[in-house]
């Protein structure tokens, strides 16, 4: 079908966010057919909007060329090729808006994501908290296209559709063992489960005769990991030794995930997998649950102090204790069993 209208869609960070975009823009893809998406971000992102229809992707360089305003006109540029018809701000940040208003003084149309920051404040103060859920975050993306006139009725459904396992990872499928991926790791500390209970999680579900696969993190994290590959049977670490498109195919043959409140769960979302997860200072009501997953699947203890964070960047005000160090790692591997139980 031929295209009628041209969206340019913002959201430059963080890895987390742009997977929930990619997630909204399969189902507004399916839906609206005869519209073409641009979608800008960072390059290392792309794979997560590989095989969306009628959608480019534009890669934003925000340390070389995109630098300042001057290197924000010269993207104005580039993308203004496309010719597009509005321009979708899911990001919200003094990039985007400084980028929307060239598009704004050309005139095209504009329309902004609501973020909700009153409500999240209210959500995660200490006095007066009003503890409620909030406006899923990937609502909040699709309320965008809907103010540009578009229809998108979100499922909040998983698909899985197992991709072609990377070669070099097929010898890691070659049994009957249930897969479980497992994403310890975040990019704000106090959204990780302390590390020597998730080691012991990883020695109960190695016990169990599950096959265990490690996700996410650098050089640090890739140490660690290696650790418990050498310590535990069945366990398995693929941080880097794949590229994202290899992670997500084998991520997509997997039978659970299991995360952290970071992107490890919205990469599993993306490919249909369930995931139990696990939080901390963070809480699902601030609407950042990966797409499709259910609340019934995430760990965490009921405290008034909680949540007292939106993105995971202060530390929990629990007491003593944090909120994730009064998880029992026993809770976690129960739910995994559970799930893949039935």
């Amino acid at each position: 079908m031929a295209t009628t209208q041209k969206i340019i869609v913002l959201r430059f960070s963080a890895m987390g966010d742009v997977a929930m975009v990619a997630s909204v823009l399969k189902e507004f893809s399916q839906q609206n057919p005869s519209v073409e998406i641009i979608m800008v971000s960072r390059e290392a992102f792309k794979p997560f909007f590989d095989g969306i229809e009628n959608l480019r992707f534009h890669a934003i360089q925000p340390k070389t060329i995109h630098k300042g305003i001057s290197g924000l006109y010269k993207l104005f540029q580039e993308l203004n090729v496309y010719k597009p018809t509005a321009i979708a701000d899911i990001h919200d940040n003094l990039r985007s808006r400084a980028l929307s208003t060239f598009f704004r003084l050309s005139g095209i149309k504009i329309k902004r994501i609501d973020k909700g920051r009153a409500e999240k404040k209210a959500l995660t103060r200490s006095d007066n908290k009003i503890f409620k859920p909030l406006r899923q975050t990937v609502e909040r993306y699709a309320d965008v296209f809907r103010e540009l006139g578009f229809d998108i009725k979100l499922s909040h459904k998983l698909n899985k559709a197992p991709q072609a396992i990377p070669v070099k990872a097929e010898s890691l499928f070659g049994n009957s063992r249930k897969k479980i991926g497992i994403s310890p790791f975040a990019q704000h500390i106090y959204k990780v489960y302390p590390l020597e209970k998730m080691e012991e999680v990883i020695y109960s579900l190695s016990e169990l005769g599950y096959q265990l696969f490690i996700f996410g993190g650098g050089k640090m994290e890739q140490a660690i990991a290696e650790n418990w590959v050498k310590a535990y049977p069945n366990t398995n670490n693929l941080i880097g030794n794949f590229n994202l498109t290899e992670e997500l195919a084998i991520i997509s043959n997997l039978d659970l995930m299991l995360s952290m409140d970071s992107s490890g769960m919205h990469m599993a979302s993306l490919v249909g997998v369930p995931v139990v997860s696990v939080w901390g200072p963070t809480h699902p009501y601030a609407g950042f649950l990966g797409y499709g997953q259910l609340e019934n699947n995430c760990i965490q203890i009921d405290h008034p102090a909680r949540p007292n964070s939106i993105y995971g960047n202060k530390p929990c005000l629990c007491g003593v204790e944090s909120c994730m160090d009064l998880i029992n790692p026993e809770t976690i591997v129960n739910k995994i069993k559970e799930k893949l139980n039935g």
